[in-house]
């Protein structure tokens, strides 16, 4: 059948206006990656101390050591929220640091990454000090793609923050940051087109010595945080992380003590 000129632009046009809509979600996503991989801040699984091998966290062990990861991790199915409150802390140089140098560590909650490595949905805040300085940023992260910062949340060392993440399916969920000393809270929701699936085997608190780049960034003293109001959806039910495997991180020394009360998860700094 031929189709006349008109009726062929006609279509033409058609088809341009639906794609372009799509053409600029694809630039604008392509956009945040490049500017999220140029800044490299990015969380990884935990690691085996002293390798870039990923630990195989295993529930029947009690304390597990990490070259990156310090807190609580439970192991099941079904987990499909994590929520906790803690105060920021005011991190310090460790001893015998630089003040030249910047030192960094980060408290999140997520789900996965243990026993399944494929994805991590993560939401926390980033503090770092560099002499007298010290900064904190709110983030939010689908691992294995990068972290990105939310915007429209101010962070304060001694304010109360809630960290809450929901998975609706495999692709899709929620992470959301709430300053509830001030009231300011932001949610990124994740819409499917993610770089990996969840398995929902994992509910995690964590204080991480983050990567920027292909390295860990040197890690802060970051005193204590004390996850609390510590609870999990695991299908129809809300649990605590009582039973969780403890993890503490190991560089060359151990630098941090985790444990477990009730519905309190608290990694403190021992380097």
């Amino acid at each position: 059948m031929k189709v006349s000129s008109a009726v062929y632009g006609t279509a033409l046009l058609a088809a341009s206006a639906l794609a372009a809509p799509l053409t600029a979600q694809r630039q604008a996503r392509q956009e945040a990656r490049r500017v999220a991989r140029a800044s490299g801040r990015h969380s990884h699984p935990p690691y085996k101390p002293g390798t870039k091998d990923v630990l195989s966290v295993n529930k029947s062990v009690q304390e597990q050591y990490s070259s990156n990861w310090a807190g609580a991790a439970l192991i099941g199915t079904g987990y499909t929220g994590v929520t906790g409150e803690f105060t920021v802390p005011t991190p310090q140089v460790p001893s015998g640091g630089d003040s030249s140098t910047q030192y960094c560590a980060s408290a999140w909650v997520g789900i996965d990454g243990d026993t399944c490595s494929s994805a991590i949905l993560q939401t926390g805040v980033d503090f770092c000090v560099q002499g007298s300085s010290v900064t904190y940023d709110a983030w939010y992260e689908w691992y294995p793609d990068y972290a990105y910062d939310f915007s429209g949340i101010d962070i304060s060392a001694g304010d109360v923050i809630k960290v809450t993440v929901d998975a609706s399916s495999d692709t899709t969920g929620t992470a959301t940051v709430e300053n509830v000393s001030t009231g300011q809270s932001v949610t990124h929701t994740f819409t499917g087109g993610v770089d990996g699936d969840l398995c929902e085997y994992n509910a995690e608190w964590i204080v991480e010595d983050f990567e920027s780049g292909s390295s860990l960034v040197p890690f802060a003293n970051f005193g204590t945080v004390t996850f609390s109001g510590a609870e999990a959806t695991d299908g129809s039910s809300t649990v605590g992380p009582s039973g969780a495997t403890i993890m503490d991180i190991q560089q060359n020394q151990v630098l941090t003590s985790s444990s477990v009360s009730g519905n309190s998860v608290t990694v403190e700094y021992v380097g």
